[in-house]
C-alpha cells in the first residue's frame, strides 16, 4: 500500500469511529466537516429525519488562503445555523485531524455563537 492510499484509510478508520459515537437531531443537527485539495464543504445535518438542514462550500469565499476560508465559513455557519434558531450541534470532523482550518473553523463558529 502506498503513503497516499495508507493516509486515506487511516482517515477513514477514524471518520468511522467518529461517526459510531455522534449522531444529530432535530434541535442538535450535527455540522459536518470536510476538506479537499481544492475546497472546503460544510453541511448541517440532522440524522434522525436524514436530511440536510443547509450545506456552503468555500468556492464562493474569493482571493484568501484556506485557513482564511475556513475561519470566514465559521462565522458563516453560526450565523445562518443561528436564523434557523439552531444553537447547539454536534460537530464532526470527517476524520480530519483537530488542527489548522478545522480548529479555525471550529473557533469561529463558537465565537459566532454556536455551542459544540
Amino acid at each position: 500500500m502506498n503513503k497516499i492510499n495508507e493516509k486515506i484509510q487511516k482517515r477513514k478508520r477514524r471518520h468511522k469511529k467518529i461517526r459510531a459515537k455522534i449522531s444529530g437531531v432535530k434541535n442538535r443537527p450535527r455540522i459536518s466537516f470536510f476538506k479537499s485539495n481544492k475546497h472546503i464543504y460544510i453541511q448541517l445535518i440532522d440524522d434522525e429525519a436524514g436530511k440536510t438542514i443547509f450545506g456552503i462550500s468555500s468556492d464562493k469565499i474569493k482571493g484568501k488562503t484556506m485557513t482564511e476560508k475556513a475561519r470566514d465559513m465559521g462565522k458563516l455557519v453560526a450565523k445562518m445555523a443561528l436564523d434557523k434558531k439552531i444553537n447547539s450541534v454536534v460537530f464532526d470532523r470527517g476524520g480530519f485531524l483537530y488542527s489548522g482550518k478545522i480548529k479555525a473553523f471550529a473557533d469561529s463558529a463558537r465565537d459566532g455563537g454556536l455551542k459544540f
